[in-house]
């Protein structure tokens, strides 16, 4: 994709070359005659490309143009297509109508793309691409002359535009008749309502990205190398974190689902739920091995569906996956039948309902990634401001194409390929004064809390005992886990009272000196590591931070666990501090093998 605004600075040739293209699919083999030149050439003039953004769409990133549309914005409000179809006054009692000002009004056209292609799904994608950009350069409403003869304002309609009425009249022109179109950004994009949201925040990264071509570019799609040069920072993936779920059970699943297959989206399909229907049948009944049995068993299952037809299909847009799994109750009980012996189902029931939230997406993204491998808690609230950085990479499980990518966002994603039926809400901003009274709304039975601000520990500790939520804390040095059950002790001190009555309102403002003072009260500067105590006072000087290791972090997401799950089953686990030492633990005098001699 390449998106550019025109001014009249470029190059004639290259904006020949825009007109040649557009109007070469708008020719359309000769339907619409007006579009071809005396030389056998096609020609669409338009002084309203001059201002207008541009989108040019390819199938892969050097294949030749293959659809394009234009999004004009207010500075060229006097000539746009509806204003003109419409007329002045006309045009201007409509706005009025709507309450709108001409310039909170953008307009969409041109909206081509070639026939061979046109099974891709590139319409989608531009049309979406068009309205993610107005909304994101301050539209608030959006209009645009339609042809009816291939359905397109049908096709208009399913993203949230509306035909104004009394404005059908044919053109001799287009060859058709036409109508007005029209669409108010805050009702949203009605059925791809998911890919404008996507596209929205896309828009800013394609656009930093997207160089003019020049003729020779649009008509090979050969772009120079030099265009990478423009881009900087993570993926345009856009921070989206929530998979997209279709039952083809519902006919309107089914819609939506053709829709995605069409759009040019889906990198890889993944469909294994015949094996795991398969797996569903022996985790019922373990005894059950005769092949010609098993398979009786799944036609049951299935009771007249297609394989293609039961469950789930998942789609994941960050990496551009559709994944096919089996019914939520079913895959939760075939992905958790290994916990058996020691969390059996009724536990696991039980665990699911729980909503937990975690505070800080580093030690505790190893605490929420665990938590969802087991099955505890179906519901989470993720809280964390920070990006990932690639110093990270020494203890978060994540890959470098997550540089840049906020914490949460990653830590989402990762539960959702889990487990696709969780609810997750994420807080991209970290928690503030603003944010916190969100984060702790509805019910919550469990905190992990594991930040680095000291405001937030004490604010969010506040808020649990006011609500009673137990409160689990691993400090990633010795093993240290701090459990806070202020579901049966609402009158406790916060952190065991380390910090005595302190208030989060007299944490606001502090010195990295001060500040360093109470994360060592917190912790017990006496019985943290020698290594811990050594690093503090070389931070900033010979270390950036304090030292942490993966080890260290995967022991704590193990220790959370052990405590989340007692406490959501009601099992022995009371308030405390507790150590799990590692370097004590693989001491000689802790050896129990006996060496036969």
């Amino acid at each position: 994709m390449t998106a550019f605004r025109l001014s009249r600075d470029h190059s004639t040739d290259m904006l020949d070359s825009i007109r040649a293209l557009r109007a070469r699919i708008l020719f359309d083999h000769g339907r619409r005659p007006a579009f071809a030149r005396p030389d056998g050439g096609h020609a669409d003039d338009q002084d309203l490309d001059f201002g207008a953004w541009h989108f040019i769409a390819r199938r892969t990133p050097t294949g030749p143009p293959l659809g394009y549309i234009r999004l004009s914005t207010p500075d060229t409000g006097d000539l746009f297509q509806s204003r003109a179809y419409l007329g002045p006054a006309r045009y201007e009692d409509l706005l009025r109508a709507e309450d709108l000002a001409t310039t909170e009004v953008f307009e969409h056209s041109r909206l081509v793309v070639e026939h061979r292609a046109r099974k891709l799904g590139l319409g989608l994608y531009l049309n979406g691409l068009a309205i993610a950009a107005a909304r994101h350069l301050g539209a608030k409403a959006m209009i645009g002359t339609s042809g009816t003869k291939d359905g397109q304002d049908l096709f208009h309609e399913r993203f949230g535009f509306r035909a104004v009425p009394g404005t059908r009249r044919y053109v001799e022109r287009y060859t058709e008749d036409v109508v007005i179109m029209f669409h108010r950004v805050a009702d949203g994009a009605g059925r791809h309502r998911d890919l404008v949201d996507r596209l929205h925040l896309e828009f800013p990264v394609i656009a930093v990205a997207g160089t003019v071509l020049t003729p020779a570019e649009l008509s090979s799609g050969r772009a120079k190398p030099e265009a990478l040069a423009g881009t900087s920072g993570p993926a345009p993936d856009g921070g989206v974190w929530q998979p997209e779920l279709f039952e083809p059970v519902r006919t309107g699943d089914v819609d939506a689902l053709t829709d995605l297959l069409g759009s040019g989206f889906v990198r890889e399909i993944h469909d294994t739920v015949d094996a795991q229907l398969t797996e569903l049948i022996r985790s019922r009944e373990p005894s059950c091995t005769d092949p010609d049995e098993i398979q009786r068993r799944k036609r049951e299952q299935l009771d007249g569906l297609a394989t293609w037809e039961y469950g789930t299909w998942v789609y994941y847009p960050w990496s551009q996956r559709l994944v096919h799994v089996l019914p939520r109750e079913e895959f939760r009980l075939v992905r958790t039948d290994r916990n058996r012996g020691k969390i059996e189902r009724p536990e696991q029931r039980r665990l699911l309902d729980k909503r937990i939230g975690v505070i800080g997406l580093s030690v505790g993204n190893s605490a929420a990634i665990t938590f969802a491998l087991e099955g505890i808690g179906g519901a989470y609230r993720l809280a964390d401001f920070d990006e990932f950085s690639l110093s990270n990479l020494n203890r978060l499980r994540a890959g470098v194409h997550h540089v840049g990518v906020n914490k949460a966002v990653i830590c989402a994603r990762q539960m959702s390929e889990i487990d696709p039926y969780l609810d997750i809400e994420i807080f991209t901003g970290g928690l503030t004064e603003d944010t916190i009274p969100d984060f702790f709304a509805g019910p919550m039975d469990l905190l992990v809390e594991e930040c680095d601000t000291p405001w937030v520990k004490i604010a969010a500790r506040e808020y649990a005992r006011e609500l009673r939520i137990p409160v689990v804390m691993d400090c990633n040095d010795r093993g240290m886990l701090d459990i806070e059950r202020f579901d049966h002790e609402p009158d406790r001190p916060l952190l065991h009272g380390r910090l005595g009555d302190v208030k989060s309102v007299e944490l606001l403002d502090l010195s990295p000196a001060v500040k360093r003072d109470l994360i060592l009260a917190m912790v017990d500067e006496h019985r943290i590591s020698p290594q811990l105590a050594a690093s503090f006072d070389q931070i900033g000087r010979t270390l950036s931070s304090w030292p942490q290791l993966a080890s260290g972090v995967a022991l704590g997401g193990a220790l959370t666990g052990e405590a989340a799950r007692r406490i959501l089953l009601g099992q022995p686990c009371a308030s405390g501090r507790f150590y799990t030492d590692l370097e004590l633990q693989l001491g000689p005098e802790r050896n129990t093998a006996v060496v036969a001699r």
